[in-house]
């Protein structure tokens, strides 16, 4: 086998196939003939599902003032774009149930990871960017590419983790250095794989090299920063990293942020993480 990005998505057939709910919902929420109705009924037909996301819209996180019962009425308050992110969200992580806990605890990966969405989705609200809850999704997934790792190649992923936690080195240029490429890529692999639109594809591949982005370069420097943020923070969990990445001067000129406005940021994610964390990871 080549020892390629691409070749760590193609060893295993499960991760070849995107989230099937969630392909369906993509499909029909640009059919400009489908309904709100078709989108409800596609997600009623998986019980399981229904009751994880009715459980994550009913949570603190959203603040809703009374009981939403039904899937219908989630798209109507919730919206569909923003339910679908959900849809795949919690299939994602529903995915990659079973990765070893002595190669890194899945409960401090998706702390971190919920942490990073939040942020990334404050953010942008911050920047004033429409349509914010999709920087929500790309916040979460930004680090998929390790967990393909860890799932596919434990050893050598156990390898580039050690390497960078008793070096100087952050994990992705550990795993640069060790196997030609690192989670970014195979996070990008991934995603194509998956035929997810290319705004997130582009911003997991870049979340460490946000100056790269040449489609998407806000909603890139939005998830790095989101990233740094969370990893400098130091109480989110982590994704495999203890060495906080790099921040892309670039990056931060495009965001046009005031420093000011990241302790306000960070005191709305200590608020959020725990409530979300509950009904995410628990999904």
């Amino acid at each position: 086998m080549a020892f390629t990005a691409d070749a760590l998505i193609n060893k295993s057939l499960e991760l070849v196939s995107p989230p099937t709910t969630y392909t369906q919902l993509d499909a029909l929420i640009h059919d400009d003939n489908a309904s709100a109705d078709d989108i409800s009924q596609v997600i009623n037909t998986d019980p399981a599902l229904t009751t994880r996301l009715l459980k994550i819209v009913n949570s603190p996180y959203y603040g809703f003032p009374s009981q939403i019962s039904t899937i219908s009425r989630a798209i109507t308050i919730v919206g569909t774009s923003e339910l679908t992110q959900l849809v795949l969200a919690t299939s994602v992580i529903n995915a990659f149930k079973g990765i070893p806990e002595d190669l890194i605890k899945m409960e401090d990966f998706w702390r971190h990871s919920i942490a990073c969405a939040i942020t990334a989705n404050t953010i942008a609200k911050k920047c004033k960017i429409p349509a914010a809850e999709h920087f929500f999704i790309a916040g979460l997934l930004q680090n998929i590419g390790s967990l393909v790792m860890y799932q596919t190649v434990p050893e050598l992923a156990e390898e580039a983790i050690t390497s960078a936690l008793f070096g100087s080195e952050t994990i992705y240029e550990s795993e640069r250095r060790l196997l030609g490429f690192d989670h970014s890529e195979v996070g990008e692999a991934l995603a194509k794989k998956w035929r997810l639109p290319a705004a997130l594809t582009e911003t997991i591949r870049h979340h460490h090299t946000p100056s790269e982005a040449k489609l998407y370069p806000i909603e890139t420097a939005i998830v790095h920063l989101a990233d740094i943020m969370v990893t400098a923070a130091g109480i989110f969990g982590h994704s495999g990293d203890r060495h906080v990445p790099r921040l892309d001067p670039q990056a931060w000129a495009e965001l046009k942020l005031d420093e000011q406005q990241l302790p306000d940021i960070m005191q709305q994610v200590t608020e959020k993480i725990d409530d979300l964390t509950s009904v995410l990871a628990s999904a």
